[in-house]
């Protein structure tokens, strides 16, 4: 009996003492600092266009199947976080049980394991369920739509309960109703309670992994944030992460009503974003992820918003949200790591990105430089953006030109020689001639482009809306921005606020077709009818040069006005 008495009694020592070291591993594992968890993210990498596709499986959008190779290689260039968004309508059953299909978790499942493995935190949402059904379900089903929503994160949560906390939940990618603003941050604020509760409620890591909780649209107004962090004050938990996106200022993000560089007021919308989040979150103690950041205007085009214009937003970008401690995780959505071969489609993009990360890189006022053939070639003078950083010389090819000799340096003013110039374009061909490299003692380096360029010719032309394009021949040239007015001076065609068109959306220049295109009619379906439109297109060497169109029903006649 005694023996019997003294093994229940270490039995249960073995309990409590089992007990006391789970309880004790929770509260370490509790008391971990989500500032410096979020910090260890710097620098993030969307896996965009992939299991967010709308479609068949996560090829739909053009991306290839992703592989362990794939998701190494994005640790490779320097990412530390991950995230994945993931897009459930047709991947789910209906109504009762809204099941994820298995084969697709398992994909997902596969693609968390890798990244964990490769080192890097990861982030899984719910992505563009938000428009599919979520936008109007809400209002309009709202029973179901809370359902189907709340099936997604308890199989999520119950699924991945036991993995480490390098995994965190996102409730929801730019969620958005129609219906008006304050009916709206309310649904967020039920969604976002909800996916709180269920996944807190869990079991096993979730207690205390990181959830990372949207602002209305990912947006960063003041009512916006405003309503996240009382919602987060309210909450009181110790790990949670607040987010935002982020796409810079608008009429430069997709080159419309003239913001065709990276002008004043482009920089002054970062710094006004950027210190509005900083004090709402950073400076309480909420930590900030910038979940997806990047140009609008890639939606249609990498090129829509011209190189160096593209490389200076970056450069200072980044460095801004560094300053603010703001973590950016990059939106690729293929176009930026090529996936297929897994090299960046844009180096000097990657380059001057990955710099930022740590430092800052210098640049110039442009990365161009345009000579008129024909025309006697003068001295190039180029204002550098140094950037607290030493311009160490100029080469071409890898070989260094001769200071003083090719170019002089006053202070941060170079000057190219005019010897140098017409050595590089004495072959008298239009086009591209050569690609100066600028260096400096830290950061990416600098490139100047040169070209030799004609005035642009078109030519008369008619066709249908559907086809219609204007023949040019672009001599060198590279077109920045279009301007189009009726016959009477007021701007035509699509926002008609601006006489500046948007780059890639109501037109869009070819340059292997030598033609200047109008994609999908979208130009020429808001043109009234025999109206003539003067259009007049605007070259980063400087020439300008004018067109008429006029819209008869499903045809427009194009005439040369000047040449």
């Amino acid at each position: 009996m005694k023996t019997k008495v003294k093994v229940i009694l270490l039995l249960m020592l073995l309990l409590i003492m089992s007990v006391i070291s789970i309880t004790v591993e929770d509260v370490q594992a509790a008391q971990y600092d989500i500032e410096a968890y979020v910090e260890d993210m710097q620098p993030g990498w969307n896996l965009g266009n992939t299991y967010d596709a709308v479609g068949y499986d996560e090829t739909a959008w053009g991306n290839p199947r992703v592989t362990r190779v794939l998701i190494d290689s994005i640790a490779e260039q320097g990412f530390n976080s991950i995230r994945i968004p993931i897009t459930f309508d047709q991947r789910m059953s209906g109504t009762p049980n809204y099941r994820i299909n298995d084969d697709f978790l398992e994909r997902i499942t596969d693609t968390v394991d890798w990244s964990l493995e490769a080192g890097m935190k990861v982030m899984i949402n719910i992505h563009h369920d938000s428009w599919i059904w979520l936008e109007t379900g809400m209002p309009n089903n709202h029973q179901a739509t809370i359902a189907r929503f709340n099936a997604i994160w308890e199989q999520l949560a119950n699924h991945f309960k036991d993995y480490p906390i390098d995994l965190m939940f996102e409730s929801i990618n730019e969620p958005r109703f129609q219906t008006d603003a304050n009916t709206a941050q309310g649904y967020l604020d039920q969604l976002n309670t909800s996916f709180y509760n269920i996944v807190r409620g869990s079991g096993g890591n979730n207690a205390i992994r990181p959830l990372v909780i949207p602002t209305m649209d990912t947006g960063a107004e003041p009512e916006k944030l405003n309503s996240l962090y009382h919602w987060m004050i309210h909450t009181n938990d110790p790990h949670l992460i607040s987010t935002i996106h982020y796409y810079g200022f608008w009429p430069f993000s997709v080159n419309i009503a003239g913001h065709t560089t990276f002008d004043q007021q482009t920089k002054d919308h970062i710094h006004e974003t950027f210190d509005r989040v900083y004090q709402q979150f950073v400076a309480n103690g909420i930590p900030v992820v910038i979940g997806e950041f990047g140009l609008l205007g890639f939606d249609t085009h990498v090129g829509t918003v011209q190189q160096g214009e593209k490389l200076k937003f970056f450069e200072y970008m980044i460095h801004y949200a560094n300053e603010k401690n703001l973590v950016h995780m990059l939106w690729d959505n293929g176009q930026h790591f090529n996936r297929h071969e897994l090299l960046w489609n844009d180096h000097e993009f990657y380059d001057i990105m990955q710099a930022s990360w740590s430092g800052r890189s210098s640049t110039a006022e442009a990365d161009y430089i345009y000579l008129e053939r024909g025309q006697p070639v003068s001295d190039v003078t180029l204002k550098l953006n140094l950037n607290g950083n030493q311009f160490t010389g100029l080469s071409i090819d890898g070989q260094w030109l001769n200071p003083n000799v090719d170019y002089q340096l006053n202070d941060d003013l170079l000057t190219i020689k005019a010897s140098l110039l017409e050595s590089l374009t004495q072959n008298n061909q239009l086009g591209h001639q050569a690609k100066l490299t600028a260096s400096f003692n830290q950061g990416a380096n600098w490139y100047f482009n040169l070209h030799l360029y004609d005035k642009p010719i078109l030519s008369d032309t008619t066709d249908s809306v559907a086809n219609f394009a204007i023949p040019i021949e672009f001599k060198g040239n590279h077109l920045a921005t279009m301007e189009a007015v009726y016959h009477y001076g007021q701007p035509a065609g699509p926002q008609n606020w601006t006489s500046y068109k948007e780059f890639g959306y109501a037109f869009s220049p070819d340059y292997q077709q030598n033609l200047i295109t109008f994609p999908y009619e979208r130009f020429f379906n808001e043109v009234h009818d025999n109206q003539p439109v003067i259009l007049t297109l605007h070259f980063w060497s400087g020439e300008t040069v004018t067109y008429q169109v006029e819209k008869n029903g499903s045809q427009v006649t194009g005439t040369v006005i000047n040449q």
